[in-house]
């Protein structure tokens, strides 16, 4: 299954096992049941009741007396605590305790089985009550009411030393919420009192409300009115020092008029009928470190032919709606739509019927969403009970009393990735599966390898271009909140009212300012640096590079590159990468670092040079381990041995694959215009002589598919002997070649082909800026064998060419190509061309 559920606490392993276990010992020691007495038939009394902040579970049951009894389960000792016991057979339906474990709050309402009906207080049916646990002392009634009240006391986020004053929600079912302000003072050692209450301060926070959402790990209170029906949603931000403020409203496109009162994640609902609840309708707020903010909105379902949600992502500032119809219904589905909060996603599904996998990240590209229906192992194993969200990626299921961290599965989305046949479900489950990972070499090790298998696989996308960059942004991904906005993570292409707020609503405001302001997008791209790298060439070949210092600047941060790239893979490389010079590539790394460098220098403000550069570093050096991780799984795969480096030998079925996978390679960072590692390309070149015939061969060549590196052509020139075919090849060769490497190129090969080749060149420049004048000097041609009137001209000027330059420029190096080697070489042609 795409979303797997692991339980972090279990109410019948975790607290009845624990209950029997005393109700034991006791029995054992004679002291009777007490308090503990969990007999087999109550286990139906024990319920969870509320998720503290810090991950505390309060838990409630009742003992054959029909007490209740209140306990606490510690998830950091994993070990439970009696809190209370109030010995009335009353139903608890809201509890909180504060930090310390010193206040606890409970709801309660009397019970509804027949004789056992309590009289609280005239005309109220529920009881709110604050009662001092260490030592027991003191209960104060809060409220005796006809209404349900919820509780929920304030967890500041500073918890180092206890605070002075506690803070206690109360919510009305008479849609308001107020906020009591408790003071406590420590007596006699431990024991804790209410010092005022006699009258505890309140503060009225909202009112008027039909829908209340708190958020347990950020202290935070969703809420939303109704103004000339308008639904406007409001926030509120508790602080630990006491205050508190409305950080935002925003107005939603949701129908609530009518949908009466509803709380979500204010501890277990168990009053409400579950059997309505599959009608009613869901509305939930998710947010995440990275300061994304989404509504979801499922509205009241009249049919169960077609389920319509909307997810509004505010952080964005636009929102989708979405509807499926559903196949199979059966006469009723009892259970409701649900929403999870999974961090960089949301899980919308209906048990038995779909599963979507929404990016919240990215919620622009579509396929990097995840859609699964009808019966799949994916969404066949959820629970059949509703899920709560809690804060982060925690579920409660208060039906069997569990509490689950939802992970999404790795196995499941490889599987996906593997055998799907969609191409926009590839996308999702490549990018999803990467999400989980988060870098880890296992895991990318595994996608290289299906990816080696089938590298055509895809056709809307390419497979290894969308690995490689949704790869190496996750590698780096959390070394700052801003990044998602600076590099790309694929290579698929008013609201403004938060104030200066640090911590989670800084990134929300950076977010929405990003949705407002950036045209273009602040995405990183090579278009600086593809420019400037061909100026570069172009200065080689011309002969007028740019002054050494800032050449040597830029290969300075390619050897960084490289060192880093070694550092981080300590395992012996088969594949012959990064063991020559290529200058080229060399110059695209080093300008990569500089251009990506100042890119983060412009937008990641308050982040320090020397971190800045090892991100820099570890991003370009992530791309290309990868490429050399493709290439090493499929030089594995195959078996090739180092043996392919030469030209004595036909290309085998593997080499040709291989060949394969590194075009395909080429292809995916060339219209990125990434880097490669030194030695790819003569690797490349060498297999395609080796797998390639001739006019294919050249073909590749000319269109740019292979590039002719110095290494590749001197092994090809001093490999391969002076056949008529091998001398096809290589005069083909050296005629495609730049001038300055070719006529290095020649010096190599022995042959009256080179030597013609040498000598041409050689004239060409002697004649370039040549100008006529009288010569005075006078040549001794009895040097000259023949007589051949036009040859010997030629051969004068050339000679006296030859020493008037070195005349003038003693100095300068010389080409050790002389006017007899011309002559030599022109007779020879020329025999050969007369076929004698």
């Amino acid at each position: 299954m795409a979303l797997r559920l692991v339980a972090d606490f279990d109410l019948g392993k975790d607290v009845l096992l624990w209950l029997r276990a005393q109700r034991a010992a006791s029995e054992a020691s004679g002291a009777g049941s007490g308090g503990s007495d969990v007999l087999e038939n109550d286990y139906e009394s024990l319920r969870v009741l509320n998720v503290e902040r810090n991950g505390n579970i309060i838990y409630t049951y009742k003992d054959d007396k029909g007490n209740v009894i209140f306990g606490l389960y510690d998830c950091q000792t994993r070990q439970n605590e009696l809190l209370y016991t109030f010995e009335k057979d009353l139903q608890v339906f809201s509890c909180s305790v504060n930090s310390e474990r010193t206040l606890l709050a409970a709801s309660l309402v009397q019970s509804t089985k027949e004789g056992k009906r309590n009289e609280l207080q005239p005309g109220s049916k529920c009881l709110t009550l604050l009662v001092e646990i260490h030592p027991v002392n003191n209960v104060k009634v809060l409220k005796a009411v006809d209404s349900y009240i919820w509780v929920q006391f304030l967890y500041p986020h500073v918890e180092s030393h206890p605070l002075p004053e506690n803070h206690l929600l109360l919510i009305s079912e008479e849609k308001y919420i107020e906020q009591l302000r408790i003071h406590v003072a420590q007596e006699d050692g431990n024991r804790v009192v209410i010092k005022n209450s006699g009258h505890l301060p309140r503060d009225r926070i909202a009112e008027d409300f039909v829908w209340a959402q708190w958020d347990m790990s950020e202290q935070r209170l969703y809420y939303i009115d109704l103004k000339k029906s308008r639904s406007i949603l409001k926030c509120i931000q508790f602080y630990a020092d006491e205050s508190y403020n409305l950080m935002f409203e925003v107005p939603l496109d949701v129908s609530l008029s009518n949908s009466g009162f509803k709380l979500v994640n204010f501890g277990c609902d168990y009053h409400q009928d579950r059997e309505k609840l599959s009608k009613h309708l869901t509305l939930c707020v998710f947010t995440n470190h990275t300061g994304s903010l989404c509504v979801c909105y499922s509205p009241k379902c009249a049919s169960w032919e077609q389920i319509t949600y909307s997810v509004f992502y505010i952080h964005k500032g636009h929102s989708k709606t979405f509807t499926t119809s559903l196949e199979n219904v059966g006469s009723h589905v009892t259970k409701g739509i649900t929403f999870l909060n999974l961090d960089y996603y949301v899980a919308v599904y209906l048990r038995g019927h779909f599963f979507h996998l929404l990016n919240v990240q990215h919620p622009d590209l579509i396929c990097h969403s995840l859609f699964l229906t009808g019966n799949n192992e994916m969404i066949d194993m959820l629970p059949h009970c509703p899920l709560q969200s809690l804060s982060g990626s925690l579920v409660l299921d208060c039906c069997s009393g569990k509490l689950y961290r939802a992970l999404l599965s790795q196995s499941s989305l490889l599987r996906l990735l593997q055998n799907t046949r969609l191409d926009c479900e590839k996308m999702a489950a490549l990018h999803c599966a990467l999400y989980c990972g988060q870098g880890t070499r296992f895991l990318e090790g595994q996608i290289i390898q299906w990816i080696s298998e089938n590298v055509s696989a895809c056709h809307s996308f390419d497979l290894i271009q969308e690995f490689i960059i949704a790869s190496s942004y996750w590698s780096v991904y959390s070394e700052t909140s801003n990044m998602d906005k600076l590099l790309p993570h694929s290579s698929v292409l008013t609201w403004n009212t938060v104030l200066n707020f640090k911590g989670y609503w800084e990134k929300l405001n950076s977010n929405l300012e990003y949705v407002k302001y950036a045209k273009p997008h602040f995405h990183y791209n090579n278009i600086v640096v593809r420019r400037e790298w061909h100026n570069l060439i172009s200065e080689e070949k011309t002969g007028k590079r740019r002054s050494t210092a800032y050449v040597r600047t830029i290969l300075d941060n390619a050897i960084k590159v490289i060192s880093n790239l070694e550092a981080r893979n300590l395992g012996p490389r088969l594949t012959p990468l990064l063991q020559e010079e290529d200058s080229h590539q060399r110059l695209l790394m080093g300008l990569m670092v500089s251009e990506l460098k100042d890119h983060f220098l412009r937008h990641l403000q308050g982040v320090e040079k020397k971190k800045i550069e090892q991100m820099v570093l570890d991003y370009i050096s992530k791309l290309l381990d990868l490429i050399c991780h493709i290439l090493e799984t499929s030089w594995r795969k195959h078996n090739l041995h180092s043996c392919i480096l030469h030209f004595n030998s036909r290309g085998s079925a593997a080499e040709f694959a291989v060949f394969h996978i590194m075009t395909r390679i080429l292809e995916a960072t060339k219209s990125l215009f990434l880097p490669l590692p030194p030695g790819f390309h003569t690797l490349h070149t060498i297999l395609g002589v080796h797998c390639l015939p001739l006019h294919n061969l050249l073909h590749c060549i000319d269109s740019g598919v292979l590039l002719l590196t110095e290494t590749a052509v001197v092994r090809l020139m001093k490999d391969l002997d002076n056949t008529e075919k091998n001398e096809k090849l290589k005069f083909s060769i050296i005629l495609r070649l730049p001038p300055l490497i070719g006529q290095k190129i020649c010096r190599l090969w022995d042959h009256p082909m080179s030597s013609n080749i040498i000598s041409r060149n050689h004239v060409t420049r002697l004649l370039q800026n040549y100008k006529k004048q009288p010569r005075n000097s006078m040549i001794d041609k009895s040097s000259f064998s023949v007589e051949f009137l036009p040859l010997n001209y030629f051969i004068e000027i050339l000679t006296d060419i030859e020493s008037s330059n070195q005349a003038l420029y003693p100095f300068e190096g010389h080409d050790n190509v002389d006017a007899e080697f011309v002559e030599e070489a022109a007779l020879k042609h020329t025999t050969m061309l007369l076929g004698l």
